[in-house]
């Protein structure tokens, strides 16, 4: 190789190490918030037991909607877009919950420039119905859940409307959704039997946890307050702790999704986090 030939290949390989310097990570680009309707409470001590008896609570109920290099996940669906168009709301729980929304999924969604069909995930929490009520609206995503959720769910009168397309996949406990430690599902069983919440690594706001309903608001996190409702007591403890320790490792913030004066601060789609 002649002088001019190894200095040309020198020049060309600095270049490629200083593009390589400023060029984007792979990985997470940016996660949206998206408001998936507010649960009015009748009774805050079904959430709480002995505290706060007969009051209502109103409970916020968000999505998270997270764009990668690789895909496109959405955490969770929120209450059915159709209630948008009730005056009153839809009553559930025999009385004890009122759904609203004022915006639909598929309206946020369409307001960042997407379509259902772009979203390769849909992972949802847990199968209660403020949480998998717009699943349908993505028959072509692959639904990330627990396979002890998926059973228990289709095992009972209230089963999720999932589309015939969509294909299951049944997770047996943690599952790094791209590989590279971005996403990850983390199982926390309790509320329902094959519960799960969600760690997020963004490159810039740092390290979240979303709960899904592992715990509905700060006050029960402050006490370890376990629901009425909630499937089995010792497990729901236990994935508190869990959750505890992954947000000291990891140095992570906690989202509690139906707590409403912390969802108050957060930006709301089309603002996004980094």
């Amino acid at each position: 190789m002649t002088g001019k030939a190894i200095t040309a290949l020198v020049l060309a390989l600095t270049v490629a190490a200083v593009v390589g310097i400023g060029a984007a990570a792979p990985g997470i680009d940016k996660l949206y918030v998206l408001d998936c309707g507010q649960n009015i409470g009748k009774d805050q001590s079904r959430w709480s037991p002995g505290i706060n008896a007969g009051k209502s609570i109103e409970f916020s109920d968000n999505c998270y909607l997270i764009r990668h290099d690789k895909g496109i996940v959405l955490w969770d669906t929120g209450i059915p877009d159709a209630v948008a168009a009730m005056p009153d709301g839809m009553v559930v729980a025999n009385g004890a919950i009122t759904y609203r929304r004022t915006k639909t999924l598929a309206a946020q969604i369409e307001q960042i420039g997407l379509k259902p069909a772009d979203v390769t995930y849909v992972a949802v929490s847990h199968t209660h119905g403020d949480h998998v009520g717009n699943i349908a609206l993505f028959p072509s995503a692959t639904v990330l859940i627990q396979a002890t959720e998926y059973d228990w769910a289709m095992a009972g009168p209230a089963k999720p409307a999932f589309a015939s397309t969509q294909i299951i996949k049944k997770l047996t406990g943690d599952h790094d959704v791209f590989g590279d430690g971005s996403i990850k599902i983390i199982s926390t069983p309790g509320h329902t039997p094959g519960h799960q919440s969600l760690l997020v690594n963004l490159p810039k706001t740092g390290a979240l946890l979303l709960t899904g309903d592992a715990v509905h608001f700060q006050d029960n996190w402050t006490h370890r307050r376990v629901p009425s409702m909630n499937f089995n007591r010792k497990q729901t403890l236990a994935s508190l702790e869990r959750i505890a320790a992954l947000l000291e490792e990891r140095k992570a913030q906690l989202w509690i999704n139906h707590d409403k004066p912390q969802s108050d601060r957060l930006k709301y789609a089309p603002a996004f986090y980094e």
